[in-house]
């Protein structure tokens, strides 16, 4: 199956593909809580965000040759958000944050509100996350843990470029191991506070953290070197529903 016929190049080296509408259960270890989610389409990049990505839309000094398709890491839940909004408006899309210092506006702990009719980018929210992990999939993983990620067991202990373990069924790479992963949600309010949510497993973890099903949390100004992120972007007026050939995470 050619998966990267289905990814569209956006510019700044983001590829993104279609994820089709669907259902997943969420559940959460300390409550013992399970709950069903409906979720629409969206639009999930292929990658997590490269280095050389972050820096060209953050205006960042280009990153070493070497290190240009090697995920963004050591960047806080709010650069993540930041970053959205810039690359929303490096494609001339409506940002889809609003952040506290903008205006003095916004709410919540975090400072940030999301626009939900902006057509701009955004941070997957958790459910969205789990059900593009699975790609139609029900078990803890979509494949064979050493072919789609990586993960302390055969990382050598050090972070990968994007791309280079097998995608799952939808196109979407890396999306256990290599870093975890960013989500919209908040963790816990009443237990964790503005703790936001982390997916997928990283370099460093064993086995049973690289599942579709397992949450962490961290603060959103938490950066550390196995955290990364993706961008989605919603489905609906101004957002396109062609593909174009294939692209690479760096473009």
């Amino acid at each position: 199956m050619d998966v990267s016929a289905g990814i569209e190049d956006v510019g700044a080296g983001i590829g993104m593909v279609s994820v089709p509408p669907g259902r997943v259960t969420l559940s959460d270890r300390r409550t013992r809580r399970s709950w069903p989610v409906e979720v629409a389409s969206c639009r999930l990049a292929a990658f997590p965000v490269t280095r050389a990505a972050y820096a060209r839309v953050t205006g960042r000094p280009p990153v070493a040759e070497r290190e240009e398709r090697l995920p963004v890491a050591e960047v806080s839940w709010a650069d993540a958000v930041g970053f959205c909004n810039s690359l929303s408006r490096h494609e001339g899309l409506r940002p889809a944050y609003r952040l506290a210092d903008d205006d003095g506006g916004g709410d919540g702990d975090a400072g940030v509100t999301w626009d939900t009719s902006a057509d701009g980018y955004r941070l997957p929210t958790e459910a969205e996350w789990e059900h593009a992990c699975r790609a139609g999939t029900d078990g803890p993983r979509y494949g064979a843990l050493d072919d789609i990620a990586w993960h302390r067991g055969n990382s050598r202990e050090r972070v990968h470029e994007v791309g280079g373990r097998r995608p799952n069924d939808w196109g979407l790479y890396d999306m256990l191991g290599n870093v975890w992963e960013w989500c919209w949600d908040v963790y816990d309010a009443e237990v964790y506070g503005t703790y936001r949510v982390l997916r997928g497993g990283g370099w460093f973890d064993e086995h049973w953290s690289c599942r579709a099903s397992v949450r962490r949390r961290s603060h959103p100004t938490f950066r550390v070197d196995d955290v990364g992120f993706r961008v989605a972007r919603s489905v609906g007026a101004g957002v396109g529903a062609g593909v174009d050939a294939a692209q690479s995470p760096v473009g």
